[in-house]
């Protein structure tokens, strides 16, 4: 979160005044969709409940960073993908812990209250840290900026590490049903960001940064919240969701990228 903030400016956030509709579109659709997709397909798939609430988690979390990534070589519109990914993020502590507890709440508890406080200190307070440091020391900043994308990689493989090691025996036995369900989750995202953009007639661009904005998660900070507030079980899908994302992600930027906006 820290290294977010550091490729942040405040022109960033100026996108959401300007430009309000695609950009409100977008995160109202990140946390619409992705949570509903979550829960129906953890009904449909039967998924036990500890993975079923880290999937409803994974759909809760914010926008994830690698979107930005993926919106540029997809030649889609940037910076509505930053600002979207931004804002999506500066409101995750008031809106995660909320759908977590309405659609999570039945499969495990849920102590909205502690998360919400946990989101501020994970991710607001570095986010603000970094956004200061880029705004005071910013040629320091622009020299280390090309490693702070394989920093950021560095972490999450460690988190996928942590993750999958802990709940070994429960991905042999659920893993075929939770991969399915992380793959719907993904995909299903990309093509209903698509549609409902496509619907209200947002610029083809703008189109390709909504879809990557809602089908790509930060899983790994969902993988984290599992396993702090439920089980590390429950941080089995934000962990597949990790790996999987970047794979759809990339073949999706392959395919656009190759064809031509419009």
């Amino acid at each position: 979160m820290f290294g977010m903030g550091l490729t942040l400016t405040l022109p960033d956030f100026a996108l959401v005044l300007k430009r309000p509709m695609p950009v409100l579109l977008g995160v109202a659709l990140q946390y619409l969709i992705m949570p509903l997709l979550a829960w129906t397909i953890a009904a449909v798939l039967h998924l036990p409940p500890q993975l079923a609430a880290g999937l409803i988690l994974v759909g809760s979390v914010p926008g994830g960073t690698a979107s930005n990534v993926v919106t540029y070589l997809a030649r889609g519109d940037v910076a509505l993908s930053v600002t979207m990914t931004s804002l999506s993020t500066a409101l995750s502590p008031l809106l995660t812990p909320v759908i977590t507890l309405w659609l999570a709440g039945q499969f495990l508890p849920v102590p909205a209250g502690d998360m919400a406080m946990s989101l501020v200190q994970i991710v607001l307070i570095p986010i603000v840290g970094g956004l200061l440091v880029r705004t005071f020391f910013s040629g320091f900043v622009r020299r280390i900026e090309p490693a702070l994308p394989w920093i950021s990689v560095l972490a999450i493989t460690f988190v996928v590490v942590a993750v999958v090691s802990a709940s070994t025996a429960v991905l042999m036995t659920a893993g075929l049903g939770l991969l399915i369900g992380v793959v719907l989750h993904n995909l299903l995202g990309y093509g209903l960001g698509y549609a409902v953009a496509a619907a209200l007639r947002v610029p083809p661009a703008a189109r390709r940064a909504v879809s990557v904005e809602v089908g790509m998660q930060n899983s790994g900070l969902a993988s984290g919240l599992a396993t702090q507030y439920f089980t590390p079980e429950a941080a089995l899908p934000g962990a597949v969701f990790s790996v999987w994302h970047n794979i759809s992600g990339g073949l999706l930027a392959s395919i656009w990228g190759r064809r031509p906006v419009g």
